[in-house]
């Protein structure tokens, strides 16, 4: 927790008493109202080969205490990462996990630090640290995470005499039951020719940055980047296993081959995908940080030649009108994070010239070398700490596009109205910091680390159980104002459930200073027996699946608090 989120913290946690309706956006109470479930909390051990629960004392059990935003599908199965504090006793434990919400069934492993890589592996390595959040298809238990370890095999290099060691890194999955490496970093490897990037031959993937996608019960779909010569290079990818463990990477779209849609520029950038049956979503432009063409794509996800890429289908584009607006308004600026459920696709949205100043402190807390990093790069400091400044544009929105009418609709929006919010944007520092080594344990994407932003959305068309449903997304989102410092003021951030259009009623799921045994009647102050109020929450594009629901949430401080991942079932208003 960096400084500015732990003054927030603090803040919340000494007004417990005060209402925070004066700063939130007006929302109905939720109808029918949510009963949560626990997934997984600060009670519970993490379950590894070493601990016996029935002797917690003995080291060395750990019991969870961090979490990532979880993912879930239709039939309630559960995937997150999670990690322990160390101590004495041993180091933390850092792992992936499942549990079977329909069942109420035990936490089961996927992976963690004990966890030998899977084939091919001739070092017997293990997993460092799953370093983004792991995604579930929506209709199958096939999970994906990324996994960072030590080299994982050993070989001599054609016409060399000398062996040399490969593979710290790579994408894993379970389309058989089993844990099986789905691509690697070891493209460069003759006998491993199948995960070598398509369109180069001999070259292997660096990195994989973000959270790979999973579809169909048998594909993964992800970003990579990997280097030609001395150029950096990156695209989006598809890979089915159905057949085997030898079908080679497809491309989708790249900076080296692939023109942007009705342009003549290529794709300087694209973002971590989404996907849902023989279908995929992503972002691409021609310029991340100022974008001049590109937008949100849809690509088919069929067996295709080598080198042979899908057509791409344009869905919203920069300079593509904004609903509910002028007609002058246009999109300037779209979010990389997209939600896709088959039918309909969430996304963030800016427009117009007018920005904002926020003020972003660099963290305390986490990776030595990444805050380290933050301090260097910072460009002043005061009182709280190092910081950086960032624009942030004043119209911004989540929006929903829907793949058979092709219109675009608004869910939620910045504004001074009261049913409108003050920002979508989520920032923080993360990225590989330079002093740290690869497959070390780190949070990083293999990109330089860096400030960056993020929005929160999920979308369902199936909370009725019918495809044809009416859409339902969940979204995160602030209300607040800067003081002369550009820095939020005791800030209410909250998820948020809208079904249909920006019309329709807000329902809360969760907001800052809420109670926290609504989610969690453990959520108490051991020392004062007080009620822990909600302080963190997060929610990610495949934490929103049918009907099924997760987020994850803080309650209290870091010191001195309580944390989980909690499920629920949305039901229609009617039902």
């Amino acid at each position: 927790m960096d400084k500015q989120t732990l003054n927030c913290t603090m803040a919340i946690v000494a007004a417990l008493a005060v209402s925070a309706t004066a700063t939130s956006v007006v929302a109905s109470p939720p109808s029918p109202s949510f009963s949560w479930q626990t997934v997984v909390n600060n009670g519970d051990y993490i379950p590894t080969a070493s601990c016996n629960p029935t002797t917690p004392t003995s080291p060395p059990c750990r019991k969870f205490n961090s979490y990532n935003q979880p993912s879930v599908n239709e039939k309630n199965l559960v995937v997150f990462r999670a990690r322990s504090k160390g101590g004495s006793g041993g180091e933390p434990v850092h792992g992936v996990y499942t549990r079977d919400m329909d069942t109420g069934g035990a936490i089961v492993k996927i992976l963690d630090r004990d966890t030998l890589v899977p084939e091919p592996n001739n070092l017997n390595s293990k997993f460092v640290e799953p370093p983004s959040f792991p995604r579930i298809d929506m209709v199958s238990s096939m999970i994906a995470t990324r996994g960072n370890h030590q080299p994982v095999f050993e070989y001599i290099p054609p016409n060399e005499t000398d062996t040399t060691k490969a593979g710290t890194t790579g994408i894993y999955t379970n389309p058989f039951g089993s844990l099986i490496t789905g691509v690697s970093k070891l493209g460069i490897v003759p006998e491993f020719s199948f995960f070598q990037v398509p369109e180069f031959p001999s070259v292997a993937f660096d990195v994989f940055p973000g959270a790979p996608a999973v579809a169909q019960g048998s594909t993964i779909v992800f970003k990579g980047n990997y280097t030609v010569g001395l150029a950096s290079k990156t695209g989006v990818y598809y890979r089915n296993l159905e057949n085997g463990n030898t079908q080679p990477v497809v491309l989708i779209a790249n900076n080296t081959h692939t023109l942007i849609p009705s342009s003549n520029k290529l794709f300087g950038s694209t973002a971590p995908p989404s996907a849902v049956g023989k279908q995929a979503v992503f972002a691409g432009f021609d310029n991340e940080e100022n974008p001049t063409a590109g937008g949100i794509y849809l690509a088919p996800l069929e067996t295709y030649q080598l080198n042979k890429q899908p057509k791409l289908r344009t869905l919203v584009r920069i300079d593509s009108q904004v609903p509910d607006e002028p007609k002058n308004a246009k999109f300037n600026k779209l979010g990389e994070g997209v939600s896709f459920d088959g039918h309909y696709v969430a996304f963030w949205g800016a427009w117009g010239e007018e920005n904002k100043k926020v003020r972003l402190y660099c963290p305390e807390e986490g990776n030595k070398d990444l805050k380290a990093y933050c301090n260097s790069t910072a460009l002043d400091q005061d009182s709280v700490g190092w910081y950086q400044e960032k624009q942030v544009p004043v119209n911004q929105g989540i929006f929903v596009y829907d793949l058979r009418t092709n219109k675009i609709v608004r869910v939620a929006r910045t504004g001074t109205k009261p049913s409108d919010f003050s920002d979508f944007m989520y920032w923080n520092f993360s990225g590989k910091a330079p002093s740290v080594g690869e497959g070390g344990e780190s949070d990083d994407d293999g990109e330089l680390a860096r400030w960056r932003s993020a929005s929160f959305m999920a979308v369902s068309s199936k909370v009725d159980d019918h495809e044809d449903g009416v859409y339902h997304t969940a979204f995160k989102a602030r209300t607040g104002i800067t003081d002369g410092s550009n820095v939020y003021v005791n800030p209410v951030d909250g998820i948020y459930l809208r079904e249909g259009t920006e019309k329709s009623p807000l329902l809360t799921l969760v907001k800052t200073g809420m109670d926290g045994t609504l989610f969690d009647s453990e959520a108490i102050d051991p020392d004062t027996n007080m009620v822990l109020p909600v302080t963190e929450m997060g929610i990610e594009r495949d934490g929103f699946r049918g009907n099924s629901l997760a987020i994850n949430v803080s309650m209290g401080t870091e010191e001195a608090g309580w944390a989980g991942i909690y499920f629920t079932r949305v039901a229609t208003p009617s039902k």
